[in-house]
């Protein structure tokens, strides 16, 4: 092959176009497909693969393969610096084989399919290795340097694509779950009304921020709002785990002291590392009292017909996921009809270089008697107006109706 690699230069530069503009519909494997055949021509190669860590970190898993899909579609995974492609990841160095044996390969896809030569690099982020390119020919073939310097950077444009690519579909897929998770209708409850707002941060990267109502065979019904630590995919998984586990041990106790203490246990046990704040109110199936226990979560605020909205002292207990033998305590708080009672997470009232004291008189200012859906959207109108929350905000408002039916009407 020739030394002057100006003209492949010149292709690679075409590549890193196509990877910026026309590709950029396709989702991470269809997208590296096309990056590899693109590299097998480059450098006049007979195979090209892309192996990438899996979440663990031990582990080489193929994603992309084109000469050899064999490697991905029997799901080939190299333990970190065992092989070929794991001994590139471990020491983030390129490596050239000139003849494939036993002794240098672990997967024996490569010596199946007679690859005689093998040139591999490292996919680099940050100053970490985050997966392999390799590339090989089914002749023997003395890899150059220039030939190696290429496919670094083609490395380093499949590295820079992956990661952008990764990221926007673990976006789009934390939110997807996050909105599945939500409830996307309230209950209708004669004599009680609902309503519920949800934005995400500014960041674009949703989190754990969710709300809930429920009822269960007793009568009782469920009022939840909680927060769990963290962002994106993981924050999200875990809080679609904590809701359903939340919603099963509903059915065994209506204290919601010992409903969050059962949930402690189960994140103790089973969600090791994950911490959340969580807010339960549980109703009577009278409708006429609520019985409100928190795990660290902001206090919730009532409103009344006649008096400002105050905010509801409930003991602020543990989050959930540290310490579950610590005792959990109740407030019971009166429901009269036109009563009602504000809950929501921290990104509504915290704002950089703001106490959160001003946030929350700021949403004391802006409730008031009136329908719930309409209070719901006041509230976000006044305490986030055009900008976007720095934190991902989830409302949850609950309305006894007044006695002959006639809800407040909303002030001028």
């Amino acid at each position: 092959m020739a030394t002057d690699v100006q003209v492949p230069r010149e292709r690679l530069r075409r590549i890193e176009a196509v990877t910026d503009t026309a590709l950029g519909h396709l989702g991470v494997e269809a997208l590296l497909v096309e990056l590899l055949d693109r590299v097998r021509d480059l450098l006049e190669v007979d195979t090209a693969a892309v192996l990438l860590l899996d979440p663990s970190g031990q582990y080489l898993v193929a994603t992309a393969a084109r000469g050899i899909e064999e490697e991905v579609r029997q799901g080939v995974r190299i333990p970190l610096g065992k092989g070929f492609a794991g001994r590139i990841a471990a020491t983030r160095a390129p490596v050239i084989l000139e003849t494939v044996d036993h002794s240098n390969v672990l997967n024996p896809i490569l010596r199946e399919k007679g690859i005689c030569s093998l040139l591999g690099v490292p996919l680099m982020s940050g100053g970490e290795a985050i997966g392999v390119l390799h590339v090989g020919s089914l002749t023997s073939r003395i890899f150059t340097h220039d030939e190696t310097e290429l496919l670094q950077l083609a490395a380093d444009r499949v590295a820079l694509a992956t990661q952008a690519r990764q990221v926007q579909v673990s976006q789009a897929a934390a939110a997807t779950l996050q909105r599945s998770l939500l409830p996307t209708k309230l209950p209708a409850v004669p004599g009680l009304e609902f309503a519920s707002r949800y934005a995400p941060g500014g960041g674009g990267e949703v989190g754990g921020d969710w709300y809930d109502v429920f009822d269960v065979p007793s009568g009782h019904i469920y009022v939840v709002v909680g927060d769990v630590a963290g962002r994106g995919m993981d924050a999200a998984v875990a809080m679609g785990r904590l809701r359903t586990a939340l919603r099963a041990y509903a059915l065994q106790t209506q204290d919601p002291a010992d409903l969050l203490a059962r949930l402690d246990t189960h994140v103790r046990h089973h969600e090791r590392g994950v911490m959340a704040t969580v807010l339960c109110a549980v109703l009577s199936p009278s409708h006429d009292e609520l019985v409100v226990s928190s795990a660290g979560h902001p206090q919730p605020i009532s409103t009344s017909p006649d008096a400002p909205a105050e905010v509801v002292d409930v003991p602020p207990d543990l989050p959930v996921g540290i310490d579950p033998t610590h005792p959990r305590r109740t407030r019971s708080i009166a429901l009269p009809p036109g009563h009602a009672l504000f809950l929501y997470t921290d990104g509504l009232v915290e704002r950089r270089g703001l106490s959160p004291d001003v946030g929350i008189q700021r949403l004391r200012a802006a409730l008031c008697p009136g329908p719930a859906d309409a209070i719901c959207g006041k509230v976000m109108f006044e305490l986030l107006g055009a900008d976007t929350a720095d934190d991902d905000v989830a409302v949850l408002m609950l309305s006894r109706l007044l006695v002959d039916g006639v809800e407040s009407p909303m002030p001028n």
